[in-house]
């Protein structure tokens, strides 16, 4: 079976650069193997750059392009017959729970105008509230401090997102296989992937494999530096109509948003040298579950629906890896987004599905080659 292009990796960065190369004309396979734990299936989907401080540097350029272009590529899915991904509109706010938050606030505020007035994506109208307009906006929120209401921060469904692109992608002619893949090397070459003992043969392999990218130095000799950092995620119910509730941000790690019609997901914990580890612990309920109470105790009443877990690809740096490998011929990366999978992965896979047919990227993807750990 022959195939100029083999992409390893279903989640939504191997999706979306599956998408772009089949959209452009390349014979491309997708090789997924389905692993317990992907990312891009356990996510929240928040689409808020502007409003985030703790990245690196290079983190901002691309996730301002990569929040920028979902229109784009949602209006492509939907010419595709693919336009279920969840993605709306629905504002977001910046909560400080204590004085000392609060005396911040007015640094995030000018940090937020500066960006929407460098046209920074998904910003739009900021406004500072008080606690009983923030409690308008998300009823179940406690006595906070104040907030900072962000109009245009939004949602997407992960599971939707990569499905779509997938649908999307076989429309345009690409295979999709399920198993796990070997890749074969010879002389410095990319000859393909070995799947179930047969051999997919292809000029180029894109791996976007997530937490399990680092799975080719037999093959390859180089240490891709990705390791899995376990995230659970809880999701909530409540009986009244949560999906137009602002996406809920603030000076920690955690968050909550909704979906339709009466969802509200938790998230995150942040799980380092978690190995390959998916099981839903006492601990991290409980920490998920006092974080909610903590800052929206109206969900006490709210039912336990799930507890997701997902694997986050982190590098050493936090950056993602995108690009190609050297002395590897025909060898590419697409993978280690971390946190940021569903704001910047999307577009990190369609990034490198262009270079691969040697199209200009509109980001500079050079903080990102894998060489900066050799």
């Amino acid at each position: 079976m022959k195939s100029e292009v083999v992409v390893v990796g279903g989640g939504v960065v191997g999706a979306a650069a599956t998408y772009q190369l089949a959209r452009l004309g390349a014979n491309v396979t997708l090789v997924d193997a389905e692993n317990e734990g992907h990312a891009t299936a356990a996510g929240a989907g928040i689409i808020s750059p502007g409003s985030s401080y703790r990245p690196p540097a290079p983190y901002y350029p691309l996730s301002y392009k990569s929040a920028s272009y979902y229109p784009t590529l949602l209006g492509q899915l939907s010419e595709d017959g693919a336009n279920e991904c969840g993605y709306e509109v629905v504002g977001g706010l910046y909560v400080a729970t204590t004085e000392e938050e609060a005396s911040r606030l007015a640094l995030i505020e000018r940090l937020l105008q500066d960006r929407e007035s460098a046209g920074v994506p998904n910003i739009g109208t900021i406004s500072l509230i008080d606690r009983e307009e923030a409690k308008q906006l998300f009823p179940a929120i406690g006595n906070i401090q104040a907030a900072i209401h962000i109009s245009d921060s939004a949602r997407l469904n992960g599971r939707l997102l990569r499905d779509s692109l997938k649908k999307a992608a076989r429309t345009r002619g690409a295979d999709i296989v399920t198993g796990t893949a070997k890749l074969v090397c010879e002389s410095g070459y990319v000859k393909g992937v070995e799947v179930a003992g047969s051999v997919i043969a292809a000029d180029v392999v894109v791996v976007a494999g997530g937490a399990w990218s680092n799975g080719f130095k037999e093959a390859t000799g180089i240490e891709v530096p990705v390791k899995p950092q376990k995230g659970q995620i809880l999701h909530l119910e409540l009986t009244e109509n949560t999906s137009k509730w602002p996406i809920i941000l603030g000076f920690h790690s955690h968050y909550m948003l909704t979906f339709p019609d009466h969802r509200i997901v938790v998230g995150a914990t942040r799980e380092d040298d978690s190995g390959y580890d998916t099981r839903v612990t006492a601990a991290g309920i409980q920490e998920l579950v006092g974080e909610a109470l903590r800052v929206a105790p109206g969900l006490a009443d709210a039912s336990i629906v799930e507890v997701r877990v997902g694997l986050r690809p982190d590098t050493p740096d936090h950056l993602p890896i995108l690009g190609p490998v050297p002395g590897i011929h025909g060898l590419y990366l697409a993978t280690g987004h971390g946190a940021n999978g569903l704001t910047a992965g999307a577009y990190s896979g369609i990034a490198v599905a262009d270079q691969v047919l040697g199209k200009p990227t509109e980001v500079d993807l050079k903080p990102f080659s894998v060489t900066r750990f050799f």
